[in-house]
């Protein structure tokens, strides 16, 4: 890894510059430039920028802390008025969405492995790809290293990765921009793409902060309810023998919760504002991991190759998605959700405002946590 100003063992400088980039995007958002493309995606390109000009590092423990720490302990806060008796009466086409996406990846993936030739590993790369692109980064590694391309070629797999999140980040932005196209909303319909109105449910945006009243006690309960949930449903995970569903199993919780307590925790407003504030910080960590530079120096042809598997992707889910009359809001945070997995998706929903569309991003994306591996593995024996 190449030097940068602020080495990846200096924690409190990174932490500074995650939580100054958190808060830029959330300035931002109130602006009136910024509001069209939301504090999420600036607070990425902060993170990009300042890594890809060697300012912070590429990679560095206290972003591996956010994946494992932070970004868990979040999903809980924001799903504190996930009453289930209400989402599911208009969340029921996520997950066709969500299987169209799939397909979507599937079919790109296949296209992209007899349309750029990668070399000896393009079986594997195509499995890796595809299987990142169906259930997120925490499949991308999970295939990687089922298949063996760690060991095959390291630096392959560092080139993989860099251009995995570069594509990533690029398409968050583009995903982050479709509900603000002219076009695309005369095309879908955009009921659930619309501002929450004020009979809806407090939103769990960025912009609700002003109508939180902050209590003292209301951050302790909230953060140590999070806390136990997250605790239990990693440790049931671990005892039932699939640690990797510990965000599954804490959602579950605490959707069962929200549903059968919906007046107590539905009160703990503050609860989604710092669920917000950790998934900027999650984002800023996204935009820092984009490599642009170590894609160009080991294959170019790796962007090129995930660029490909996630335009196919997009054009099958729109299609699918106009033909079956599914609502933008629903498509993109399908898409999000393959493309990034549950974190990501949960995040988009939270920072769009589109709140009833948070738990169901999160039991799609945690179901590609749980397919997208054996489908990698799959296509990868399946290819010829």
């Amino acid at each position: 890894m190449e030097n940068s100003l602020i080495h990846p063992d200096q924690t409190f400088a990174l932490w500074a510059i995650l939580l100054s980039a958190a808060t830029i995007g959330i300035w931002g958002e109130k602006t009136l430039w910024g509001a069209k493309v939301s504090g999420a995606v600036i607070t990425m390109l902060v993170g990009f920028l300042l890594s890809n000009l060697k300012i912070i590092p590429l990679d560095a423990p206290t972003y591996s802390i956010v994946w494992s720490f932070l970004v868990p302990f979040s999903i809980p806060l924001l799903l504190f008025k996930a009453n289930l008796a209400r989402i599911f009466k208009e969340s029921g086409l996520m997950l066709i969405a969500y299987l169209m996406g799939s397909i979507g990846t599937l079919l790109g993936t296949i296209l992209a492995y007899y349309l750029i030739p990668l070399g000896e590993f393009s079986k594997k790369l195509a499995g890796v790809f595809c299987a990142t692109y169906i259930g997120g980064s925490v499949n991308f590694f999970s295939t990687a290293k089922t298949l063996q391309l760690d060991l095959d070629s390291g630096e392959l797999l560092a080139a993989a990765t860099a251009a995995d999140n570069l594509v990533m980040t690029v398409f968050f932005l583009i995903l982050f921009t479709l509900p603000s196209i002219k076009i695309i909303q005369g095309l879908f319909s955009n009921k659930k793409s619309a501002k929450n109105s004020q009979e809806n449910e407090p939103n769990v945006s960025l912009k609700s902060h002003n109508k939180t009243e902050l209590s003292l006690l209301q951050v302790s309960q909230c953060l140590a309810i999070s806390a136990i949930i997250c605790a239990t449903g990693i440790g049931i995970a671990f005892l039932l023998g699939f640690p990797k569903a510990g965000i599954l199993v804490s959602t579950i919780l605490i959707v069962v919760l929200a549903t059968g307590f919906p007046q107590y925790l539905g009160r703990l407003t503050v609860a989604e504002e710092i669920g917000t504030l950790l998934m900027q910080i999650f984002f800023a960590v996204i935009g820092a991991s984009a490599n642009i530079w170590e894609v160009i120096q080991v294959s170019p042809l790796l962007f090129v190759f995930a660029a490909l598997i996630l335009t196919v992707h997009l054009l099958v889910l729109l299609l699918g998605g106009k033909l079956l009359g599914i609502d933008l809001a629903e498509l993109i945070i399908a898409s999000n959700a393959n493309i990034g997995g549950p974190t990501t998706a949960a995040a988009m929903a939270s920072s769009k405002q589109w709140n009833k569309l948070v738990t169901p991003a999160i039991l799609c994306g945690t179901l590609g946590y749980a397919i997208a591996t054996f489908i990698g593995v799959a296509l990868t024996n399946l290819l010829y």
